[in-house]
């Protein structure tokens, strides 16, 4: 008695089969159904027998009006990604599968993240006007803050609205979702489309309490599968492209597992950052696991952790087969280090001309928040934060200090006030750079002040340096008396990026 054929699905990973006859099977690829009438198929459903199957492989543009008599499937191998066959045995069906080729949704959008580095989504300091920052600054990607979709899709959350809104100079804006329901996640989509975002994201890395106590953020590594069906559903009601932005794992390291079901299940491309949500920022990015993974899947992977230099940034792109590579904290550290890229060339601003990007940025906020008092309240909410990130900041050469990157990311080294690397010292440095690297919250309250109130970028240079002269050694000696690790690791760890 001939053998039932059998019908085997490419969807990135192993095949996916049912036992039962059905009358008409949905295959979703690039955000769209295709309807395909089937008569008989053979072989076990893997896990439910859910009647809708993901498949990237099926172009959506096939109209199949007819199914052709069992005898025609039997004999022929119609449609894109579809291979029937007369063997029962699970390994030829899946070898007949490995043949279709994958369908790369909305190539339009890879195309425009390709080779870019991305500013990536941060909590609390990715707001619009440091955005608009860099962006002046050379960034053409950029991502806004994580929105919790629940609120937002009520519509009386001003504040998770406002994270959709964007910057006069922002023109490829990317907006990142927080959700475990497919509902929340359409409409969120809908929400973030009708605000002019390019695409969304979904979150699937946050570390963060306020994230995982919900269900959300890197929680939903947990669960592949669970993951891979939620991504599915939100994909095929999605306006606009879906990318997911993932790390290495919860606790263990289970990419590998995660990815193949993304790629299967319609996402546009996978950001990876190289940690586990357990690791938080207490190691060093794992940029071997990204690269094995980008090198072994069809999805594109924007790599992600530890980028601070220039001269990091461009190989990482250029040694671990990513589209593009996305800086968070390095960001909020360096803000020119888009300009860096865009240019392919290092640059190390002056105190002075470091002066004048803080005092952009203040102007943005005054755009932004209003240059009123209740202006100047809302954005320091920000401002003596930011001042505290730029604080990190030292040249880092790449003559100099690409060895010890290597060895470890320059973001993790901790640093005093003067680079001995350098040949640094206090007197050398002057008073304006010493205050200009101390990291005294009273010291970013006074700053700010300054900054906000100065009407010009020589004024608040020479407004700074006085300040500098008559209390930076009083900050430097309490700085020095404390340990001041713990107030930086807990910063980091409330900065999702």
């Amino acid at each position: 008695m001939m053998q039932a054929p059998t019908l085997a699905l490419r969807c990135g990973s192993p095949c996916v089969h049912l036992r039962q006859p059905l009358a008409m099977l949905n295959f979703h690829s690039c955000s769209r159904y295709v309807k395909l009438p089937i008569t008989t198929i053979g072989h076990r459903a893997a896990g439910s027998a859910r009647r809708r199957l993901v498949c990237s492989a099926v172009e959506a543009e096939r109209d199949v009006l007819q199914a052709p008599p069992p005898e025609a499937l039997y004999e022929s191998e119609q449609g894109a990604g579809i291979s029937i066959t007369t063997s029962s045995s699970s390994s030829e069906t899946a070898d007949a599968a490995s043949e279709a080729p994958w369908v790369q949704p909305n190539p339009e959008l890879i195309e425009r993240l390709r080779g870019q580095l991305i500013l990536g989504p941060l909590t609390k300091f990715g707001n619009l006007p440091f955005r608009r920052l860099a962006v002046s600054l050379g960034a053409e990607v950029t991502m806004g803050e994580m929105m919790f979709s629940k609120t937002l899709v009520k519509g009386r959350d001003r504040i998770e609205q406002a994270r959709l809104r964007q910057a006069p100079n922002e023109t490829c804006f990317g907006a990142q979702m927080a959700t475990k329901t497919i509902a929340e996640g359409i409409a969120s989509a809908k929400v973030a489309a009708d605000a002019g975002a390019t695409w969304i994201d979904l979150n699937c890395g946050c570390p963060i309490y306020e994230a995982t106590r919900r269900g959300l953020g890197a929680r939903l590594l947990e669960k592949p599968a669970k993951l891979h069906r939620l991504v599915e559903g939100i994909a095929a009601g999605s306006p606009i492209p879906l990318t997911v932005k993932i790390r290495i794992g919860p606790k263990d390291v289970n990419v590998d597992k995660v990815v193949p079901g993304l790629q299967c299940a319609g996402a546009t491309a996978v950001s990876i950052h190289g940690r586990t949500q357990q690791q938080r920022y207490t190691k060093a990015a794992d940029w071997d696991c990204i690269s094995s993974i980008a090198s072994a899947h069809k999805v594109p992977i924007i790599g992600n952790g530890d980028v601070l230099a220039f001269f990091e940034a461009k190989q990482r792109m250029l040694e671990n087969g990513c589209l593009a590579v996305m800086a968070a904290r390095g960001a909020l550290i360096k803000p020119w280090l888009f300009h860096e890229w865009k240019e392919q060339q290092e640059w190390m601003p002056t105190a002075q001309e470091r002066v004048s990007i803080y005092r952009q940025l203040v102007s943005y906020q005054k755009d932004h928040f209003g240059d009123d008092d209740m202006g100047r309240k809302k954005a320091f909410a920000f401002l003596p934060g930011h001042l505290h990130w730029f604080a990190r900041y030292r040249p880092h050469p790449e003559a100099l200090f690409a060895a010890a990157s290597a060895q470890q990311p320059l973001l993790t080294t901790r640093q005093g006030v003067v680079d001995e690397v350098r040949g640094e010292d206090l007197d050398s440095i002057g008073m304006l750079e010493r205050l200009l690297r101390c990291t005294a919250d009273e010291a970013h309250q006074h700053m700010a002040a300054l900054l906000w109130d100065s009407t010009s970028d020589t004024e608040a240079a020479e407004q700074l340096t006085r300040l500098a002269e008559s209390e930076v050694i009083r900050w430097e000696e309490e700085l020095a008396s404390a340990d001041s690790r713990d107030s930086r690791d807990s910063r980091d760890a409330d900065v999702q990026g």
